[in-house]
């Protein structure tokens, strides 16, 4: 065995903790949330808030949450690289689709009033 697939054997074990130790802490500020609930809201929202935070900190240093931050940034590079439309753009296809929709909903209206008609007249009621 070579010191890299060591190194990734002692990270995985380490990871196992470390997310043992991000449920222990999110259950934490849940139980606590409610054992202190005649403790000032603003305190309690704080505690919460930490807890939370550390607990996000601690799971973007196992192997699952970079990864989970590496697909963020390049999600984000993206994105950037996106042309979104100009407002006249976006203005224009709203207004289509609104027509279509309505120009959609008559039609199927319409559709529906010959079937009933149609269903009244075959079964005579």
């Amino acid at each position: 065995m070579n010191a890299n697939a060591e190194n990734q054997e002692s990270e995985s074990k380490m990871d196992g903790l470390k997310w043992v130790v991000v449920f222990a802490l999110l259950a934490a500020a849940v139980v606590g949330n409610y054992l202190y609930s005649d403790v000032s809201v603003v305190l309690r929202t704080s505690a919460v808030i930490a807890l939370v935070a550390v607990a996000g900190i601690t799971a973007a240093f196992t192997a699952k949450g970079k990864a989970a931050i590496h697909f963020a940034s390049e999600s984000r590079m993206e994105v950037r690289k996106v042309v979104w439309p100009t407002r006249q753009e976006a203005t224009q296809t709203t207004f289509i689709v609104l027509a279509v929709t309505v120009v959609m909903a008559l039609a199927l209206w319409g559709i529906d009033g010959i079937m009933v008609r149609l269903v009244r007249l075959v079964t005579g009621v």
